[in-house]
């Protein structure tokens, strides 16, 4: 079993798994999806659950949404671990469903944790008793429901899909396991400066677990031998993480040291630098799809017609990193940049656009030549909207007629 209803926290158990709150005051982060008004948000406080799938990336609240919903529901809850449970403990839970259904009319809530590692046989068997009531399933999933979750159970759920945490919503989680006398280090004195807990929600990813895992190994470490008067440094934390050759502030001139080497890397058309510097950037804790969208910009600024393949590239990069996020996505984006960094370069595009914003700025007072112009009224027809206009495809010869005001004519601004 993961957990059961009013289940208490176990105090020797790690602080991530103490400071799992379990009401919506002690949640952070997700407004989007459980944000006051939202529709899970209302299905849970009005106890009127229909079965969900919590799809996100590890430490982000898909089994504290559970927890909540186990300590807020008047149903019975029970929970389960994919990886350790399997048909057998599913018909006992399913016995006991049906049980409490005929003596009280409750029904139960099922939590499965990483429900994608149950196989199609055991997904099978659980479908009938969600189909006919006798079982609320709620779901947590790390992989793309999609492809892990067998179609017939996926259309019968709801699915939430729960992002990264930001750097904002960690230090939230982190200054309330700081001050939580119960569960936290509330009764400590520890002296830990704001930006050394800012570095710790950089470099925890959008983690949870990971920031409150680092902090209280840090603590863990100076307070051995120092009880009253602990101080938590930056080195402490990086150290805690074991990321200290790889950290970079992602506020600081290093980063954009970093993201500078991969740009010229990839114009100097240095497939091995790119790796390099990419590599630097995302095991440092940069954003995957902030170095997406920076390839995305040089595909076109760089290369442009070129080879204008290389968007495609880039594009499809960053909507791998959106999709499946950090780590499957790095070698996306190694594709990416090593793409752009052996393709032929040219910023035709790149100058050719400022050129002709800078004609905009200045010409911005000239009309849309009236043969160019829409006529969707009768008024606007007759005053000569559209007259004289060429429909191109109507024509076997090339038609020549003018595309920019008398002012512009023959400007070029793609000439090399």
């Amino acid at each position: 079993m993961a957990f059961i209803k009013n289940q208490t926290t176990n105090q020797t158990a790690p602080l991530a798994e103490r400071m799992r709150p379990v009401n919506f005051e002690q949640f952070f982060g997700q407004e989007d999806v459980v944000g006051s008004g939202k529709i899970l948000r209302k299905l849970i406080e009005n106890d009127d659950l229909a079965s969900l799938i919590f799809w996100g990336p590890p430490g982000v609240g898909k089994t504290t949404l559970a927890r909540i919903i186990a300590e807020q529901s008047k149903a019975e809850f029970c929970g389960l671990s994919a990886v350790m449970s399997g048909k057998e403990e599913l018909k006992k839970i399913i016995g006991q469903a049906r049980e409490l259904l005929k003596t009280s009319g409750r029904r139960m809530i099922l939590f499965i944790d990483e429900i994608h590692r149950w196989n199609k046989v055991q997904q099978d068997a659980l479908l009938p008793y969600v189909e006919n009531g006798e079982i609320i399933l709620i779901g947590a999933t790390t992989e793309n429901p999609s492809f892990e979750i067998i179609g017939a159970l996926l259309s019968r759920s709801r699915v939430f899909i729960l992002r990264h945490l930001s750097e904002e919503d960690l230090i939230k989680i982190i200054k309330q396991a700081l001050v939580d006398p119960e569960r936290g280090f509330g009764n400590f004195k520890i002296n830990i400066a704001d930006e050394t807990i800012g570095l710790l929600s950089e470099l925890a990813g959008g983690d949870a677990r990971t920031a409150l895992n680092g902090l209280e190994l840090a603590i863990k470490v100076k307070s051995k031998n120092n009880k009253t008067n602990i101080q938590i440094s930056s080195e402490d934390i990086k150290e805690a993480l074991q990321r200290t050759h790889l950290v970079f502030d992602k506020k600081g001139e290093e980063f954009y040291n970093l993201i500078s080497a991969l740009h010229k890397s990839m114009r100097g058309s240095d497939p091995n630098a790119v790796l390099y510097w990419l590599a630097r950037m995302l095991e440092g804790g940069a954003d995957p799809l902030y170095v997406a969208r920076r390839v995305l910009r040089f595909a076109s600024e760089d290369i442009g017609m070129a080879n204008s393949e290389a968007m495609i590239q880039a594009n499809a990069a960053y909507d791998a990193c959106h999709k499946i996020g950090f780590p499957e996505c790095t070698v996306h984006l190694a594709q990416a940049v090593v793409y752009c960094a052996k393709s032929q370069k040219s910023n035709l595009l790149y100058r050719a656009y400022n050129a002709a914003a800078e004609d905009a700025k200045n010409t911005s007072h000239l009309g849309v030549p009236i043969h160019l112009r829409n006529a969707p009224t009768k008024f606007m027809k007759n005053i000569g909207y559209g007259k004289d206009y060429k429909y191109n495809p109507e024509y076997d010869e090339p038609v020549v007629q003018d595309y920019l005001p008398e002012q512009l004519k023959n400007r070029n601004y793609l000439k090399k």
